[in-house]
């Protein structure tokens, strides 16, 4: 018969007095149980004295920290450079869309300048004397002298454009007139330089072509583009340009600003050296161009001060019909007659390209009054 505490087969194979002998030296006696002291911590003694169940995780440092403190300042560093990395996209982004890598498209580029120039041709000889008593027989005896002819309007704010960028755009189509019918370096045909550095650069092509190969087509008229005379011919005289005109000013389609100029410059002129023994020379006369430009202006031409020039029109006289003016204007000096009394014929039947005779007759009141007129 098993004995008391044992199971009814007896004590298991190979395990000497039984299961209780293993366990005999930690089971506690029932006086042991009854004198222990049970304590219960209360919530505020076990957040105070005693760890955290769950350890906190490092911080990126790598230490631990005591009270968690490193976990919060990991997570502060985390959102710092979260921050960081959104505002570095950010700018990025604006950067590219400011500085975008493409060319604006053909429509947005400056096209090609329109140029007509008209000769006028006079009825007579040309009247001959000294530049100064020229000017004061002629209408242009009230205009004033050189660049102070070309006076600027008041500039006003305009929708897209401010007042200092009108007033921009006024002074570089005023320092355009002055370079290109005022200097006298270009007057004399010895640079275009002055003129060419006041372009935008997309019409440089076509401004370089019209010097290279001068042409009456209405796109590459050197004279479309400045006044000259062939120094060959003529020279001017030491006597300052008469001028008079009107800048105007208006924003177009596109905010772009257009300045639109009315001029007439009045040169008194000689002839050149080889021609000074011509018999039919008497002295200096006047040549008379009036110019009509349109020059348009976009933002960064207003920061480059340069200019797109759309429009040039221009008549000058006393000049021949028949005198070709495409690279230089070509003056019909004093005590001179042109050749001819009208343009060329045109014949309508003829084919290749069709050609426009354009001529005008130089009015008598636009010439220095005779000695002793009104």
């Amino acid at each position: 018969m098993a004995g008391r505490g044992e199971p009814p087969e007896g004590a298991p194979e190979g395990l000497p007095g039984g299961s209780d002998d293993e366990y005999r030296s930690v089971v506690f006696d029932e006086s042991f149980v009854r004198a222990a002291r049970l304590q219960e911590y209360s919530a505020q003694e076990r957040m105070s004295d005693h760890e955290n169940a769950v350890r906190d995780r490092p911080g990126w440092t790598g230490r631990d920290h005591d009270g968690g403190r490193g976990g919060g300042r990991g997570g502060a560093k985390q959102a710092l450079v979260l921050v960081l990395l959104v505002a570095v996209a950010f700018g990025t982004a604006v950067y590219l869309g400011v500085r975008h890598p493409y060319q604006p498209p053909p429509a947005t580029r400056a096209g090609l300048m329109r140029t007509a120039v008209i000769p006028l041709a006079p009825e007579g000889a040309v009247p001959g004397g000294e530049p100064a008593e020229l000017f004061e027989r002629s209408p242009a005896a009230q205009y004033r002298t050189g660049a102070e002819g070309i006076t600027l309007p008041s500039a006003r704010r305009t929708a897209h454009f401010s007042e200092g960028q009108v007033m921009s755009a006024l002074t570089i189509a005023k320092d355009y007139l002055t370079a290109s019918s005022l200097d006298p370096a270009v007057l004399k045909g010895a640079t275009v330089r002055p003129v060419r550095a006041l372009l935008d650069p997309d019409q440089l092509t076509q401004f370089d072509r019209s010097f290279d190969a001068p042409a009456d087509d209405g796109r590459h008229a050197a004279t479309g583009w400045l006044v000259r005379f062939d120094p060959a011919k003529v020279t001017p005289a030491d006597e300052p340009v008469r001028v008079q005109g009107v800048l105007r000013v208006e924003e177009r389609e596109s905010a772009r600003l257009e300045v639109t100029s009315d001029h007439t410059f009045v040169y008194a002129l000689r002839p050149a050296a080889s021609a000074a023994g011509d018999p039919r020379a008497d002295g200096a006369s006047l040549f008379t161009v009036r110019r009509e430009l349109h020059l348009r202006f976009d933002r960064d031409d207003l920061r480059t001060h340069r200019a797109e020039l759309l429009v040039s029109y221009a008549q000058a006289g006393p000049q021949a019909c028949s005198a070709d003016a495409t690279g230089h204007l070509r003056p019909v000096l004093a005590g001179q007659r042109a050749r001819d009394e009208g343009p060329a014929g045109t014949d309508p039947y003829a084919t290749g390209p069709a050609a426009a005779a354009l001529c005008g007759v130089l009015a008598p009141s636009a010439m220095p009054s005779p000695r002793g007129g009104g």
